[in-house]
């Protein structure tokens, strides 16, 4: 098991744990990542990168480990291969921008 499926596990049995299953359909995991990445957005509002990373790195932290644990329930629940999805993008992006053509 790599790691990332042993952490869509853990994810998955906490949620399991807590009967939440039911209230995590695709449309409401999408809402759910788009508004964790709007929490961590607040913490560099209206401050610079270095500034928001030295008050706020443990938030910062904490919201993008949200957004992540519902990105894997996603696709947990939309049976899509993590690391499969990421080498198609990657593959993808590579073409459409390649080195040297900045």
């Amino acid at each position: 098991m790599s790691e990332i499926e042993a952490l869509i596990k853990a994810i998955n049995n906490f949620r399991d744990e807590r009967n939440w299953r039911q209230y995590h359909n695709p449309k409401d995991l999408a809402i759910s990542i788009s508004l964790e990445a709007s929490e961590l957005l607040e913490n560099f509002q209206w401050k610079n990168s270095e500034l928001a990373l030295e008050v706020n790195s443990e938030n910062i932290a904490e919201e993008i480990a949200d957004v992540l644990i519902y990105s894997l329930m996603l696709c947990s629940d939309l049976d899509l291969d993590v690391t499969q999805i990421i080498e198609e993008k990657l593959k993808k992006n590579t073409q459409k921008y390649p080195v040297g053509n900045e």
